[in-house]
């Protein structure tokens, strides 16, 4: 069967050519190191991270902005007619290019524009190249009814800061080594960033272009100002039906002269890897081009660190623009990263590579990318890390691999029982996990400004003792699987004490769960979503009429369009936007705040109460609408509480992306094996 790239995100006038608007939507690339690209449609940097390369300096692993803009223009005689927009800390708009935008769209998931110029139709695309830190920029004219004889100018902005930060008044400027076709900017401390072209001239300059505003950072408290290097032009003669274009690129082996070989590379990788996809897991042959669109979104989390001495590490980043590599949401994404797409040996590799990183039985949570040492702040990393092992042996089959990782996962299960770092350990009274210390924050819920940790949680989280029967399950099974009897008898017995003391948990009037039990304050019976877990991952210490509670409780005061609030409205400290400044976003996050992840638990927990596969699907639908909005094509972090659900937060995030991806898979799967069974039934009654 011959598949096709999805082409579901398409913007038109009517939003392109409205700055308010085509601000609002922006694309993300990523480049399978860790670098990435991303912008507005309407071409404006609204962001201290916009920019065409993102990627690491030397010697150090965090990120900087080097490429900031290209900002066109065609020359039409003595005629100059931009195609950029840019907004100033005046207050002005000017150019506005975006006006001349006739339509925007994923070509998969590369990036495309339309440019009517009183009738001249020009096409703008860009990629980056997989594994290497190049970004490409084309252009060609698709329509010239006067048959004008016209030039595309492109002026080329850099920078050399850190994408966390602005650019400051005394950074210096790099050396420009220039010629005709081609120009590289020697910087002390970076890779050379090298220039090429396409049937392009380069006019060298030098000069700072001065206060560009950031109108998205004003709105996050952040410093709104930044300012570019101009390093030279590069000026094409532009023909219809005929490409031109440049790349930009710290790559030391870049060719010297472009050519439009990589976009066919990029595009028969996203093909290959779809068709892959749906090959390797049954269930995607038919699915809808949306879930098509997510496959490809998958792929921009996943990436590999390379080492100095020629190896790496396979990883994923938790989310773009800001987010790194994070332990938690690794284990998180990883069943729908890689597993619901077929990509079994990147997820053994990234599973393997985990286990010299497990320390006193905790999952590194936080790796800062600039040469520290990762933190190990996270009571529930670990214990996700089981479970992705259990849903790779699921569907691989693999053994031997599982064997390897043993050691490790019976180390987990000890230190997390005796006690190791933040108080965690088991509470021989009732079998549960505690944890917590007084300014840490362990829980997925871990917002924290300065030294105030908004919901510490500290005591007995509902979801870490979900998790924690759930690993014991699974650890009785692993050894059952690996003849290591004794353990699976004390694993399976540490289970059985969980379960009874998980009753706790239960509200008196069945109206859910509790949220923690033994906290210092006593028990928290706040309504939050981290009941869900309880149902939704495989092994439930509950019964069933139990579980059917905890759904209906989540979807009357949690469940919404786009994911679960992460806490009730009827709750006093329930906050319905997440605006402001840093304490005022932050203290937010999970007091109300919708996040995405947790819709695919909750589709998973409906489905595993009701058992109709049909209505859960139904609830990931939502998710289709939201890829024309916000991160085109993939999916964000968070939401408002309150209608209309305004997208907030990373624009593209690992686990909101995954979560979708893999209740779709196995909802489909449950959907398939329900009307199998049906067709039986009819075939034997007929």
């Amino acid at each position: 069967m011959t598949y096709a790239l999805p082409q579901i995100v398409h913007l038109g006038r009517e939003i392109c050519g409205r700055l308010d608007l085509a601000e609002q939507h922006e694309w993300w690339l990523a480049n399978g190191k860790g670098g990435y690209a991303g912008g507005t449609v309407a071409g404006t940097l609204t962001r201290r991270y916009h920019g065409l390369l993102i990627a690491p300096c030397l010697n150090s692993g965090q990120r900087h902005l080097l490429f900031a803009k290209a900002d066109a223009e065609l020359l039409d005689g003595n005629r100059v007619t931009p195609l950029h927009t840019n907004r100033w800390g005046n207050g002005a708009v000017e150019p506005r290019g975006h006006l001349a935008i006739e339509s925007f769209h994923l070509d998969g998931r590369m990036p495309v524009w339309r440019y009517n110029l009183e009738g001249m139709l020009i096409e703008a695309r860009i990629w980056m190249e997989h594994g290497r830190h190049s970004t490409h920029l084309a252009w060609r004219l698709l329509e010239n009814p006067e048959d004008r004889e016209v030039l595309l100018r492109v002026r080329l902005l850099t920078n050399v800061r850190d994408h966390h930060g602005t650019t400051g008044f005394g950074d210096t400027s790099p050396t420009i080594v220039a010629n005709d076709y081609e120009l590289d900017l020697i910087h002390a401390g970076c890779h050379t960033l090298h220039f090429r072209s396409r049937c392009g001239v380069v006019e060298r300059a030098d000069f700072w272009a001065e206060d560009f505003d950031l109108p998205a950072e004003r709105e996050r408290g952040l410093s709104d100002r930044d300012r570019h290097h101009c390093v030279g032009h590069m000026v094409f003669p532009i023909h219809a039906g005929h490409w031109v274009g440049l790349t930009a690129s710290i790559e030391e082996d870049e060719p010297l002269r472009y050519t439009m070989d990589a976009m066919r590379r990029f595009q028969s990788r996203d093909l290959a890897m779809l068709t892959q996809a749906k090959i390797s897991v049954p269930e995607l042959t038919q699915a809808p081009v949306w879930i098509d669109q997510l496959i490809l979104a998958a792929d921009s989390f996943v990436i590999r660190h390379e080492q100095k001495n020629g190896s790496g590490r396979d990883a994923i980043v938790a989310g773009y623009p800001w987010f790194g590599e994070w332990g938690r949401d690794s284990m998180i994404a990883l069943p729908g990263l890689l597993l619901a797409t077929g990509r079994y040996q990147a997820a053994r590799n990234l599973l393997l590579g985990y286990l010299p990183l497990v320390d006193r039985g905790m999952l590194p949570n936080y790796f800062p990318g600039d040469g520290e040492a990762a933190q190990h702040n996270t009571v529930d990393a670990a214990l996700w890390y089981i479970e992705a092992w259990r849903a790779y042996l699921e569907s691989c089959r693999d053994l031997p691999s599982v064997a390897k990782a043993w050691p490790i996962l019976q180390q987990i299960v000890a230190h997390y029982r005796d006690g190791t770092r933040h108080g965690i350990a088991v509470d021989a009274a009732d079998g549960l996990l505690r944890a917590g210390e007084p300014g840490v924050q362990l829980t997925w819920m871990d917002a924290k400004v300065n030294d105030t940790v908004i919901t510490p949680r500290i005591g007995k989280p509902v979801e870490v003792n979900a998790l924690w029967y759930n690993a014991l399950e699974v650890m009785a099974q692993f050894a059952r699987r690996l003849k290591d009897d004794a353990r699976s008898r004390e694993y399976a017995t540490m289970a059985e004490r969980a379960k009874e003391g998980f009753r706790r948990y239960i509200r008196p009037d069945r109206g859910g769960l509790l949220d923690v039990l033994d906290g210092p304050d006593g028990d928290d019976d706040s309504i939050r979503p981290n009941q869900i877990f309880a149902v939704s991952l495989p092994f439930s210490p509950l019964d069933k009429e139990t579980r059917h509670d905890i759904v209906s409780q989540c979807a009357r005061y949690l469940l919404t369009s786009r994911g679960l609030r992460s806490l009730a409205p009827v709750h006093s400290g329930y906050r319905p936007r997440v605006q402001g400044g840093v304490w005022e976003r932050d203290s937010a996050y999970h007091q109300g705040t919708v996040w995405a992840w947790l819709l695919g638990h909750y589709a998973l927990a409906e489905y595993r109460v009701s058992g109709d596969a049909d209505l859960a699907l139904l609830r990931l639908e939502p998710i289709f609408e939201h890829l024309n909005e916000a991160g085109l094509g993939t999916v964000s972090e968070i939401f408002d509480g309150d209608p209309p659900h305004t997208p907030r937060g990373c624009p593209a995030q690992a686990w909101s992306v995954a979560c979708t991806l893999e209740a779709w898979w196995k909802l489909r799967c449950a959907q398939m094996r329900s009307n199998k069974e049906t067709h039986h039934e009819h075939a034997a009654q007929a």
